[in-house]
């Protein structure tokens, strides 16, 4: 099977998420390695969607703008890309 580095860093962050029912009976959800990225929603699968939409934007905009991000269960973004010649191919 073949696993993408993108993808598995979404998972592995995903996997270290922390929800909580609030008083209202809404959903928060939050990544505490990915400062900033949190989720709101009426229920707990909606929270988890959100979630995750927020942390793909929120890895976009890092990778983008050149900010460092968490390394997560060894998965480095940060890398520069190692690009191969199209004769190796």
């Amino acid at each position: 099977m073949i696993k993408f580095v993108l993808t598995e860093y979404i998972e592995q962050a995903l996997a270290q998420a922390d929800y909580d029912k609030l008083e209202d009976s809404t959903y928060a959800g939050r990544i505490p390695a990915c400062k900033g990225v949190i989720a709101f929603s009426t229920s707990l699968r909606e929270c988890e969607k959100e979630l995750r939409s927020t942390l793909e934007d929120w890895i976009l905009v890092g990778l983008k703008m050149g900010h460092p991000l968490p390394v997560i269960a060894n998965v480095d973004l940060n890398k520069e890309p190692a690009y191969a010649s199209v004769g190796t191919v």
